[in-house]
């Protein structure tokens, strides 16, 4: 890849180690352009002064881009509606940013007559094929560049070593330590601990948004939810962009230690990882949403919904976002969504959320016929021949198993 002839290159830039060490190595080893971006997708704090950390490291420009609103209205919500979890755990916080982030770097590089895209994935990881899949929708042809295939730095130490000796500024955090994942929807840890599934984790260390059970509210906390086509609007009547929903219900369910999830799961690459997340409103949001569909959808719809959730749920954590398959079961949730309306009442207290009512104007629910008391619109003699049929396949296998003497 060295041999490569490079004028200008569009870096996805998010301001730690890796990424500032890459435009230096991409001007020693192309002596080209950089272009950064950053995309904002939620990650806050994180990006307080960025502009002049990637100018002063040699970016000659650096798009700051404020993609929240879409990422959580056409990528979160999208997602949320089809009850996907990949592996039925993750959440999915990392791999439906990634789609996101490649088409609008593809458009900056466009705009900017770039010859290649470069990101900082690793070899060993799923980000690489998220980003590589959904540059190739946008652009087939353009060049992409992961320096982590090809320069001879192999730890953390080398890139630390490598970056004091060009004055590239380091965190405050240097060494060994957890590497992290930050967007509007959820932070991963992964690494130190984490890394063998038999050690605890140690939550003081890493925990920003969720505090632990044992530090949580003493008081239990109630909020309403309301959804319209199965995508939420409001939180206690107060109507909300989607971002800010997201803001909000992080902010609520990490105050009542809501939201940790310690995950085994299977990574594209082949290998098992662990890592843990936080995601606070996404654990309130799905809850909130699978009663309300548990309302509103009839039983076998929403039993096939959660079967396809599952392979909804491969082909975001595989970046296949952009794909026939991934499109074409969206346009089936959107379908089952047209009356998932309501509100979402909850009860949220010390790591649980209780459900505390639920209400909808297409509710299937009818407490005529549900009813324990007397009623005059069922016959409870109906029943019978309905059991005696439903029943039939195992009467005739039990009569055959005794005549032939199974």
């Amino acid at each position: 890849m060295k041999d490569l002839k490079l004028n200008k290159v569009v870096l996805a830039y998010s301001g730690g180690l890796d990424t500032s060490v890459m435009i230096s190595w991409l001007k020693e080893n192309y002596g080209c352009e950089v272009i950064a971006v950053a995309a904002d997708v939620g990650q806050g704090s994180d990006l307080k002064g960025i502009e002049q950390k990637a100018l002063s490291t040699g970016a000659s420009k650096i798009f700051v881009e404020d993609l929240r609103e879409e990422f959580a209205s056409d990528f979160v919500f999208e997602t949320l509606k089809a009850g996907a979890k990949y592996e039925n755990q993750y959440l999915l916080g990392t791999a439906f940013a990634r789609p996101i982030i490649a088409r609008r770097m593809v458009e900056i590089a466009h705009e900017e007559n770039a010859d290649a895209i470069v990101h900082g994935c690793t070899g060993k990881g799923n980000d690489q094929v998220r980003f590589e899949t959904s540059i190739r929708y946008f652009d087939p042809d353009i060049k992409i560049i992961a320096p982590w295939r090809y320069w001879d730095i192999k730890s953390r130490e080398q890139e630390e070593e490598y970056a004091m000796k060009r004055n590239i500024p380091l965190s405050k955090k240097t060494g060994c330590q957890y590497s992290e994942d930050k967007n509007l929807w959820h932070i991963s840890h992964e690494g130190l601990e984490l890394e063998s599934p038999s050690n605890a984790p140690n939550y003081d260390n890493f925990l920003e948004w969720i505090k632990k059970v044992e530090d949580s509210d003493d008081k239990a906390e109630y909020i309403s939810i309301e959804f319209k086509d199965g995508v939420p609007i409001s939180i206690n009547e107060k109507e909300l962009k989607s971002y800010e929903i997201i803001e909000k219900l992080n902010e609520i369910g990490g105050k009542h230690a809501i939201g940790i999830d310690d995950i085994i799961e299977s990574r594209i690459t082949g290998m098992k990882v662990r890592g843990v997340y936080e995601n606070p409103a996404g654990a309130i949001l799905y809850k909130a949403h699978d009663i309300l569909e548990s309302l509103t959808l009839d039983g076998d719809t929403l039993k096939f919904k959660q079967i396809l959730s599952l392979r909804y749920a491969e082909e975001v954590y595989k970046g296949l976002w952009y794909s026939q398959l991934r499109k074409s079961l969206q346009e089936f949730v959107n379908y089952t969504q047209k009356r998932v309306s309501g509100v979402v009442k909850l009860k949220l207290y010390k790591g649980n959320i209780i459900p505390n009512g639920v209400d909808s104007k297409f509710s299937l629910f009818s407490q005529e016929f549900a009813t324990f008391e007397e009623d005059h619109v069922y016959n409870q003699r109906d029943s019978e021949g309905f059991v005696n049929i439903f029943s039939l396949p195992i009467k005739i296998e039990a009569m055959k198993r005794k005549e032939n003497k199974w």
